[in-house]
């Protein structure tokens, strides 16, 4: 097939509340009896990849890591416009950090599409918000990485990519250019995602277009993945307590309000004379 083959990694299960719970005695976050949905930036960097495919031609597979049951949430991804979807499934990568994660995640495209010419990720993830993964991905595979990618154009007989990106503290839009393969991240508030269709969402389920993979295939060493594999250690929890509030008034004119303001600031020691 012609034209380019993207693969979009995307979270399957996220919790679809907005305070997650993480487990007392695991430290692991609380999934069950919690409504789940696929990660929704991972939508925005889908609706990338499909851009890029309805222009250039070629084909966009959709790749998560996760239990049985992500196989649902990878369907709907086909129902989005994904080709193709693969759900990395083993006890093995179980109670995975993001280095572990990223690990299984990178030697798995390596084994499964060592062909490909792109790798999008969706800015982050809604129940960590750690963004690591695209990072992480692109020093496993030595690859050039941009984050924060808008759109791009491609230049396929030089396999080129200009890629634009926005700074959104700053105001501005950057522009690269590199030699794919590349890795891209995809600002979150931008390629609102097309809705997802029905039809093709059931015939994704009717035709098994998702397909899963063990570690019997991707071969991983044991010692690498899931939670040996995993340095972080989360040794205690505790809830947040209330910070106790003064509440203080001041009614008169705006620019004494703003003086009144900095000297109370400076009194309490929040800012510095």
């Amino acid at each position: 097939m012609g034209g380019l083959t993207i693969i979009v990694p995307v979270k399957a299960a996220v919790p679809n509340v907005t305070a997650v719970r993480l487990d007392p005695v695991t430290h692991n976050l609380v999934r069950e009896g919690v409504p789940l949905m696929l990660n929704p930036y991972d939508r925005n960097a889908l609706e990338f990849a499909l851009r890029l495919k309805d222009k250039y031609g070629g084909k966009v597979i959709t790749l998560s890591m996760a239990p049985p049951s992500g196989k649902d949430f990878l369907e709907s991804t086909i129902g989005m416009g994904a080709d193709e979807a693969y759900l990395v499934t083993d006890r093995a990568f179980a109670g995975a950090d993001t280095l572990a994660t990223s690990y299984t995640v990178a030697r798995g495209i390596q084994r499964l599409f060592p062909n490909f010419d792109l790798i999008v990720f969706g800015e982050e993830t809604t129940d960590s918000s750690t963004a690591h993964m695209p990072a992480q991905v692109a020093s496993w595979l030595s690859l050039p990485y941009v984050y924060y990618a808008v759109d791009a154009e491609v230049k396929l007989e030089d396999r080129l990519i200009i890629v634009n990106r926005y700074l959104e503290d700053e105001g501005v839009y950057e522009t690269y250019e590199y030699r794919m393969p590349i890795i891209i991240s995809v600002y979150r508030n931008s390629n609102p995602p097309r809705d997802i269709s029905l039809v093709r969402k059931v015939e994704a389920k009717l035709n098994g277009l998702v397909k899963s993979v063990d570690n019997n295939t991707l071969k991983l060493e044991r010692e690498c993945v899931g939670l040996r594999g995993s340095p972080t250690i989360v040794s205690k929890i505790e809830d947040a307590k209330p910070v106790e509030r003064k509440k203080q008034i001041f009614k008169g004119d705006p620019r004494e309000a703003a003086k009144w303001l900095l000297d109370s600031l400076t009194k309490e020691g929040v800012i510095k004379p």
